[in-house]
C-alpha cells in the first residue's frame, strides 16, 4: 500500500451521556465457497462479510477484536481500521498497523473504543495489516441518525437494505502478493460478490444473494464497495435509484440509473418499489484492471424480489439512462469548501506511480513507503517527533498544521484507470476532479477515485492524530503517505 501520514496529536476523552455498543470480532480460519469454490480464509465471526455492527449517532462503539488465526498460509496477527470514522480524541483506536498501534498478536485481544460524537451514516471496518482484508476481514457499520433530514423518503432501513461488493479470490492474500511481486502483474479478482455471494466463470451454479421488498415500500439501500482491486458499476433493472448519502455524508437527493462504486466507497440509494411484482436483477459489474480465466464481470449479480414472485431467476434486462457524475453530488449541511476559493494554508502535490529501475510497486513523490518498526504515533507521543526530520523518508511523513486549510492534489496515473484514494480521520472537499472548479458546494466525502486528470481535495486539520492519506487496494504496495 501507498501511505502519507497527517501528523496532530489528540487526547482522548468520551461523552458521559452515551450509549455504548458493544461487539465482539472472533478474526478466524475458517473454510467458505461464496462462489462455489472451496477455500480457507480469514474471517470475522467466521462469516463473509463479517459481523455488521449497528449504532446509533451519538454512541460510543466498544469493538472487541479476539484473534485467533492460526492458518500459516496468511497472516496471523491482525488490526482494524474503522473506515470513514474520524475518531475524533481518539486518533490512537484508527487501526493501521505500525502508524496507531503494533499489530495484535495471535491469541491477543484488543478493544477499540470509538466515540461516533456526531457522525452517521454508512462506513465499514477491514483489517489493516498489509494484503490481510483480501482474505476476508472486512464487514459493514451503519450509524442511524435519528433526525436523518432524508428520513421522508424512505419506510425501510435495517440489517436487510445493507448491501456490500466484494472481490473474492481462490488464492491467499500472501501467494497473490508473492506473484506481484515475481511477475509486476496485479491480481485480479476470481469473482466479485454481493452480500458474499456470487459465481465465477467455469464454476457451480452458486445461489445468488437475494434481497426481499415489498410492493409499495421504499428502501435505502446502503452499498458498500470493500474491494482491494476494481470498481462496480450498480444498477437495478427496471428502478431508479436516489442517492442520499455519500460516504457517510448526507448529499441532496440525486437521481439515476447506475452509479460508478470504487473501493472504500459507500453510497445511500432509495429504491421505491412500485414496479410489476417479479423478480429483478441488481447488477454490478467489476471494472478491473486486467482479466483471469474466472472472471466474469457481468456474473456479479443478485435478485430483487417483490414478496408473492416465484423463486426464480429474474428474466429482466438491464437498465439504460444517467449514469451517476460524482460532481453533481451537494451536501446537505454546511455546504463550501474550507476558505473559499481563497488559496489553501497549505497545499501538497501528491504524484503517484509505479517503482523505477524495473521494480515492483509504487510510490509517491518518488518515495516508497515502508512500516516503521516503531508506530508513527507512538513515536510522535515517545520521541517528541514533531518535525519532517523526525521521521525516515520511507516512512512518507507530512507534519501539519492545526486548524489551517489543507489542499492536497493528486496526480492522476497516466494509465488513465481510476485509483480511489481515502483520507483517514477526516471528510474533505472535493474542489476539482474531471470537471471545473467548485468551492461553493463541492461534494463532501473521504474516498476520491483520480483518473487520468488532476484532483483537488480540501479539508481543515481540525483532528489532532496520525492519519493515512492511502490509495485503497491493499496490493498496491508502498504508497500511503502519512500526514
Amino acid at each position: 500500500m501507498q501511505h502519507t501520514s497527517l501528523l496532530l496529536l489528540a487526547v482522548g476523552a468520551r461523552s458521559a451521556s452515551a450509549a455504548f455498543v458493544d461487539t465482539t470480532l472472533n478474526i478466524v480460519n475458517a473454510q467458505i465457497n461464496p462462489d462455489g469454490f472451496a477455500r480457507t480464509a480469514s474471517l470475522v465471526n467466521g462469516q463473509f462479510p463479517g459481523t455488521v455492527i449497528f449504532a446509533n449517532k451519538g454512541d460510543v462503539l466498544r469493538n472487541t477484536v479476539v484473534n485467533q488465526l492460526n492458518d500459516p498460509s496468511m497472516r496471523r496477527s491482525t488490526t482494524i481500521h474503522w473506515h470513514g470514522l474520524f475518531q475524533r480524541t481518539t486518533a490512537y483506536e484508527d487501526g493501521p498497523a505500525f502508524v496507531t498501534q503494533c499489530p495484535i498478536s495471535p491469541a491477543s485481544s484488543y478493544q477499540y473504543v470509538i466515540p461516533t460524537v456526531d457522525q452517521a451514516g454508512t462506513h465499514w471496518y477491514h483489517s489493516h495489516l498489509g494484503s490481510q482484508y483480501v482474505d476476508g476481514v472486512r464487514g459493514a457499520i451503519v450509524i442511524y441518525d435519528p433526525n436523518d433530514p432524508h428520513k421522508s423518503l424512505y419506510d425501510i432501513d435495517d440489517a436487510s437494505t445493507v448491501i456490500q461488493l466484494s472481490d473474492w479470490y481462490h488464492t491467499p492474500a500472501p501467494a497473490l502478493t508473492e506473484k506481484y511481486f515475481a511477475s509486476g502483474a496485479e491480481p485480479v479478482p476470481d469473482t466479485g460478490l454481493i452480500n458474499g455471494r456470487g459465481r465465477y466463470k467455469g464454476g457451480p451454479a452458486a445461489p445468488w444473494s437475494v434481497i426481499n421488498v415489498t410492493k409499495g415500500k421504499r428502501y435505502r439501500f446502503r452499498v458498500v464497495n470493500n474491494n482491494a482491486i476494481g470498481y462496480y458499476t450498480f444498477q437495478i433493472d427496471g428502478h431508479p435509484l436516489t442517492i442520499i448519502e455519500a460516504d457517510g455524508i448526507a448529499h441532496r437527493p440525486v437521481v439515476v440509473n447506475s452509479l460508478d462504486i470504487h473501493p472504500g466507497e459507500r453510497y445511500s440509494i432509495i429504491l421505491n418499489a412500485n414496479q410489476t411484482v417479479k423478480n429483478y436483477w441488481i447488477r454490478a459489474p467489476l471494472n478491473a484492471q486486467g482479466s483471469s480465466s474466472t472472471l466474469d464481470p457481468e456474473l456479479v449479480k443478485a435478485v430483487l424480489r417483490y414478496q408473492g414472485a416465484p423463486e426464480s431467476d429474474p428474466t429482466t434486462s438491464k437498465s439504460s439512462g444517467t449514469k451517476l457524475d460524482q460532481n453533481s453530488l451537494k451536501p446537505v449541511e454546511n455546504p463550501g469548501a474550507p476558505g473559499g476559493s481563497n488559496p489553501a494554508d497549505v497545499v501538497i502535490d501528491l504524484a503517484y506511480g509505479g517503482v523505477s529501475g524495473g521494480k515492483t510497486g509504487w510510490q509517491v513523490n518518488g518515495s516508497q513507503y515502508k512500516s516503521p518498526s516503531l508506530p508513527t504515533l507512538l513515536k510522535i507521543l515517545s520521541n517528541n517527533a514533531t518535525t519532517n526530520a523526525d521521521f525516515a523518508p520511507s516512512e512518507n511523513t507530512i507534519v501539519l498544521p492545526f486548524n489551517k486549510v489543507i489542499e492536497l492534489k493528486i496526480h492522476g496515473s497516466s494509465q488513465g484507470f481510476f485509483h480511489p484514494w481515502h483520507l483517514h480521520g477526516h471528510a474533505f472537499d472535493i474542489v476539482q476532479n474531471n470537471g471545473p472548479e467548485n468551492y461553493v458546494d463541492p461534494p463532501r466525502k473521504d474516498v476520491i477515485p483520480v483518473g487520468g486528470s488532476t484532483a483537488r481535495i480540501r479539508f481543515k486539520t481540525d483532528n489532532p492524530g496520525s492519519y493515512i492519506v492511502m490509495l485503497t487496494g491493499t496490493l498496491r504496495y508502498g504508497l500511503n503517505p502519512t500526514i
